[in-house]
């Protein structure tokens, strides 16, 4: 039987790769809203993507008493000194704007030459027990930025983004092979690996 996951987001397109990744793990992901979750909003205050996966999943997990699983990720991209980063989400003011957060980077890098323009998506996945205990796993993918998008898949800012070893952006690549490669599916790797070791079994 799988085991019950609470998705502390409430990010439709994080969890259908969550749920499609952990899948294969024995986990079954379940929304806030599945869980009975009362809709509330979480201040993404942390100075870190690790702070801010913590304290969405701890916040979650005290509302509905069950293990909560939650992401928080970004782009980091390395002329602009590691930014968007935590704030990817609200680059350029609004909160989820893809098409405005993807205007104001191209802005911003459209004078740096592609063999510069590299940057990394980082997510981090932050497992919170009932009893208090967590478990934190942190994955990346390399690749370098175009300026202008291409594809029509995934979300955020995957149609920029060359993932190192591929010719097309995350927008292009099928779903499928994302979800085996993207910072996402490496950070629940590294959960899973995590998972084996400390629990013996998922």
């Amino acid at each position: 039987m799988d085991k019950i996951i609470v998705a502390a987001t409430q990010n439709k397109h994080k969890i259908v790769e969550i749920e499609a990744i952990t899948k294969e793990f024995g986990m079954s992901v379940i929304s806030r809203k599945d869980a009975g979750v009362p809709d509330v909003e979480i201040v993404e205050d942390g100075s870190t993507f690790e702070e801010n996966s913590y304290k969405k999943a701890y916040e979650i997990m005290k509302l509905c008493g069950q293990v909560t699983i939650a992401d928080d990720s970004g782009l980091e991209v390395d002329c602009l000194d590691g930014a968007p980063g935590i704030y990817s989400a609200r680059f350029a003011g609004v909160d989820g704007d893809d098409e405005a957060n993807n205007r104001k980077l191209i802005s911003l890098i459209k004078d740096v030459p592609y063999e510069k323009r590299t940057a990394r998506f980082v997510s981090v996945i932050t497992m919170v027990y009932p009893d208090g205990r967590s478990v934190v796993a942190r994955g990346e993918v390399e690749g370098h930025l175009l300026l202008e998008p291409h594809g029509g898949n995934g979300f955020g800012y995957d149609p920029l983004f060359v993932p190192v070893g591929y010719d097309e952006t995350f927008g292009v690549i099928d779903p499928e092979v994302k979800n085996r490669i993207s910072h996402r599916a490496n950070a629940l790797k590294v959960l899973r690996e995590k998972l084996l070791s400390e629990e013996g079994n998922l």
